[in-house]
């Protein structure tokens, strides 16, 4: 009997509005938490929590086509909805898509738990992120 080959796990999610949809296939990779003052400016929030897949592997499906873009370093673009302008993540210029947990639509999945926190330096001091503690 011929074993059945798995089928990658498939990530939906988008944004605020739905005009920026996106379809990732998994496994997703490098889930962590972030406190960069370039994350903190681009999500309002004083942590991010990310995940990241190889740019071939998600596709935006809404109406909207892709997210718009702002070039925020030498190495990346952060992108958001030009529509209701939702942060959905970084595209960045090695094939790298990493979209934030928030913009997701089951974003509690076990496999999307932060498993690391960078840039500690950056929050505030009364700011505790634990991370891997689930």
């Amino acid at each position: 009997m011929k074993e059945r080959a798995k089928k990658p796990k498939l990530y939906i999610g988008g944004c605020l509005c739905g005009a920026v949809r996106f379809e990732a296939t998994g496994p997703a990779e490098k889930p962590h938490t972030c406190s960069c003052r370039m994350c903190q400016r681009h999500t309002g929030a004083l942590t991010a929590p990310w995940v990241e897949f190889p740019s071939d592997r998600v596709t935006w499906t809404g109406p909207a086509g892709k997210p718009s873009v702002y070039r925020s370093s030498d190495y990346s673009s952060r992108a958001f909805c030009p529509t209701c302008g939702s942060s959905l993540g970084a595209i960045d210029d090695k094939p790298v898509v990493a979209l934030l947990l928030g913009a997701f639509d089951k974003p509690a999945a076990k496999e999307l738990m932060p498993a690391y926190h960078t840039n500690r330096g950056g929050r505030p001091k009364w700011w505790h992120v634990e991370v891997g503690a689930g």
